[in-house]
Formats: C-alpha cells, sequence, structure tokens
C-alpha cells in the first residue's frame, strides 16, 4: 500500500486533501507541524508527502531539506502545498529538494492530478 504524509498545521485542509485522496491504494498520514511530519515521515518513510510551508516547530522548507538529506527517506517525493508562490518561495522549495509546487488554493482535481503525476514517477523509478 502507497504511504502519503499529509502535512499541514490546518485541520481543515488536512481533511480536504485526506478526502479528496481517499482511496483504498493509499495509506495517509497526518501531521500537523513539522516536527511531527519528520518524525512521521521517518518511521513510516511515504512515497509522497504533502507538505505546508509555514507550520510550527519546522517549516514545510526544513521538513524537505531534512527528507531529501536522510537516505533512508531521500527517495519520498514531495509536494508543497502553500499560498506562498513568490518566485522566491518557488526558488526555495527548489533548493530544499521539493518535487512539486501546488499554491493554495487549490483545486481537488488538480491535487488528484498531480498525485497521481508524481506517484506514476515514483512506481516508474
Amino acid at each position: 500500500m502507497t504511504k502519503l504524509l499529509i502535512a499541514d498545521d490546518e485541520a481543515g485542509i488536512r481533511s480536504l486533501v485526506r478526502i479528496t485522496l481517499k482511496s483504498d491504494a493509499y495509506e495517509i498520514l497526518e501531521a500537523a507541524d513539522g516536527k511531527q511530519a519528520l518524525a512521521l515521515a521517518r518511521e513510516h518513510h511515504p512515497t509522497l508527502a504533502l507538505l505546508d510551508v509555514m507550520m510550527p516547530n519546522l517549516t514545510g522548507f526544513e521538513v524537505c531539506r531534512a527528507l531529501k538529506s536522510d537516505p533512508a527517506t531521500a527517495r519520498t517525493a514531495v509536494v508543497m502545498l502553500t499560498a506562498r508562490a513568490s518566485d522566491a518561495d518557488l526558488e526555495e522549495g527548489q533548493v530544499a529538494g521539493a518535487d512539486e509546487y501546488l499554491t493554495k488554493p487549490f483545486s481537488p482535481q488538480a491535487l488528484l492530478r498531480k498525485v497521481d503525476e508524481i506517484l506514476g514517477r515514483a512506481v516508474a523509478q
């Protein structure tokens, strides 16, 4: 079963993402802050992590950098989910190792397409 990690300090966003991605094919893990997200990722090794940028304790960028620099989690695909969409934010996401960037507000269909695209790439590797 494919493991997905949703990390956002807003419960409503986590719920929307969870409902959008709900499938028998996915085990969905949820974190309310960056520290919890990193701990869950290190314990469960998700195929994909959907990270909010602005979270308590550790930002999504910090979590992404930690995941990508750890051999045990380096293959985890990371999508940054954020309202921060300036060129500087996009560049910081790339430098941190994010695979994709999806800006809020996003449509459930756009999220599904992005996840399908990334998981298709992950399976092909």
